[in-house]
């Protein structure tokens, strides 16, 4: 057999392996781009009552550049240091992260919501010596900042170039009505003031480019924290390679669906996560598209304005997200007339995709991918989808799946999955035990298991510590909650493993109720029509929501923490 069996499977037009990239690096990228389509909208950003602000490619182009030149003449940053970048979806993100690599700086990407532990460990770990954060959250730095090397905080306001009359009233509600614009009390310097005087460098001759003199594709580009295929958090080192890489590999394999200044995409996902940084924002960037920013999905409502102002032709989420809004009245009444969805972060039930097709009448297609592989691995090809799976490797990249050994499993057998492409990390930053760990002779060990078809689809079974065993036969979470999510009176649902004195382990499902009426024994008895015994359900506890991560990805380690108590939902 092949060793890329579903070479054969790529749309026509798409080749097996990518061109050589053509630029030396993402700020070349960025430059290239924003001259092409200077004058057409990059980022239209939308609040939840419909005001919104946009950014051209050229204000893109120009704000990122006096940004770099702040960082490196004002501040005297270095080629390599580390910017930590902690903001919500907003029109500022894209100016500072392109600012941040314009300047030979390596970005790293912050969860807003972290907590001061959380922010202390991640600032600490990347050795960060610039914060720029949204103010919305800075009331957390007075305990944070004496234990990092961050000197110098940069505060964003979520209405930067809002109109003045739009940003007073907006900050107006945030302040006095919702109680979520709290003072600043650490020494900080505003983004505006920051952006004057990087304009005041280059107005007295400053070239910014002279800052990536000697600067490489294999350079270090973003510093991505991640929990890993296992562990605690630590950032996969990814190079201005590995994204302009896994970019080009989305764009050869969905070239029919990607035409250059045509597209537009509805970004609700976070941008600080990998999925929607590559995806959304550097690939949408790259081909020109128009990128509409959601500071927040939630409620899910945040999305029914944009989605009945602009015309949208593309939308990434997660399962949560495409089986919230296909939950919603007013989006199944007026449904957004969308070229193609795709699904990642987490399994996609079979069910939600059924009712997202029913409801906009074109399909949401899944992929796969992991922050390590900066992130996509694989993507169903749009004319060949096969349900249930996350389709085929994207050109130029490797997948197999193997024992504990390393050997290939047999066909259709469940193995870990492994990948190799230009897509793959470097390493973990610091980390050089826990590199070793997963990166081998080329070939990045997922923690992930799957399975292949003869055509070369893959079929993601469960992560290894996710498995369950029950009287020493393997029980894969995803598996019990696709069938359970396939009963009506199931809006949500997750599958752990709780201790059992007759058979070790025994299956327990979280259940959030559509129907009110659902029952225990219903839903148990649903299962069992479709599940082996040992698989089924042995408790099923009902709750009025499922803790989850920013992306909206339902987490089973706060389910199986000792004495865990419903969690609501991160944002």
């Amino acid at each position: 057999m092949s060793d890329r069996p579903w070479v054969s499977h790529y749309a026509p037009g798409s080749t097996p392996d990518i061109q050589p990239i053509p630029y030396k690096h993402l700020p070349d990228m960025v430059r290239q781009q924003s001259a092409r389509y200077a004058t057409t909208p990059a980022f239209t950003q939308v609040m939840p009552n419909g005001m919104a602000g946009v950014l051209t490619y050229e204000q893109t182009e120009r704000f990122s550049d006096e940004f770099a030149a702040y960082l490196r003449e004002t501040l005297k940053l270095k080629a390599g240091d580390r910017v930590a970048i902690q903001m919500p979806n907003s029109l500022a993100y894209p100016v500072v992260l392109f600012g941040v690599l314009k300047a030979g700086c390596v970005a790293v990407n912050t969860n807003p919501l972290y907590t001061p532990p959380e922010m202390i460990h991640q600032f600490s770990d990347s050795g960060a010596r610039v914060l720029v954060i949204s103010d919305l959250f800075a009331d957390r730095l007075p305990p944070v900042l004496p234990k990092t090397r961050v000197e110098t905080v940069v505060t964003v306001r979520i209405t930067e170039w809002f109109s003045a009359l739009q940003g007073t009233l907006i900050r107006a509600v945030l302040k006095y009505a919702k109680k979520q614009l709290p003072p600043t009390t650490v020494p900080h310097t505003t983004f505006q003031a920051a952006l004057k005087a990087g304009r005041a460098a280059l107005a007295s001759g400053t070239d910014t480019r002279k800052y990536l003199d000697g600067v490489k594709l294999d350079d270090l580009a973003a510093l991505q924290y991640t929990g890993g295929t296992t562990g605690v958090s630590k950032g996969a080192m990814l190079s201005h390679r590995n994204l302009l890489a896994n970019t080009a590999q989305m764009i050869e394999m969905n070239a029919e669906y990607l035409k250059a200044g045509q597209e537009s995409i509805l970004t609700a996902l976070p941008l600080y996560h990998i999925f929607a940084f590559t995806v959304n924002l550097l690939l949408f960037y790259q081909i020109g598209g128009h990128n509409v920013l959601i500071p927040s999905p939630r409620p899910p409502s945040n999305l029914q304005k944009p989605l009945a102002k602009f015309k949208i032709s593309w939308f990434s989420g997660v399962n949560t997200l495409f089986n919230a809004l296909a939950n919603e009245e007013w989006f199944r009444q007026s449904p957004p007339k969308l070229k193609l969805s795709v699904a990642g972060g987490m399994a996609l039930h079979g069910s939600v995709a059924k009712r997202w097709q029913e409801v906009v009448g074109t399909p949401v297609v899944e992929g796969y991918g992991l922050t390590e592989a900066s992130p996509v691995v694989s993507f169903n090809p749009v004319h060949k989808v096969k349900e249930g799976t996350i389709g085929i490797p994207l050109p130029s990249t490797w997948v197999r799946c193997v024992d504990e050994s390393g050997a290939d499993v047999p066909l259709g057998q469940p193995g870990e999955l492994i990948c190799k492409g230009d897509q793959v990390m470097l390493g973990y930053w610091q980390r050089p035990e826990e590199t070793a760990k997963v990166l081998r002779d080329g070939w990045l060990f997922t923690g992930d298991v799957a399975l292949m078809d003869e055509d070369g689809y893959f079929k993601i079974v469960d992560r290894k510590k996710d498995m369950i065993l029950v009287s020493g036969f393997n029980v894969y979470p995803n598996e019990v909650e696709e069938v359970a999510a396939g009963h009506p009176g199931v809006l949500e649902v997750a599958v752990i493993g709780v201790p059992d004195e007759h058979s070790g382990e025994a299956v327990k499902a979280f259940v959030v109720k559509k129907d009110a009426s659902l029952t225990e024994d219903a839903l148990i008895k649903h299962c069992r029509e479709s599940l082996a015994g040992y698989k089924v359900p042995r408790q099923v506890e009902f709750r009025s929501e499922l803790p989850k991560s920013p992306i909206g990805k339902i987490i089973r380690k706060d389910l199986r923490a000792p004495g865990a108590a419903p969690t609501a939902a991160k944002i």
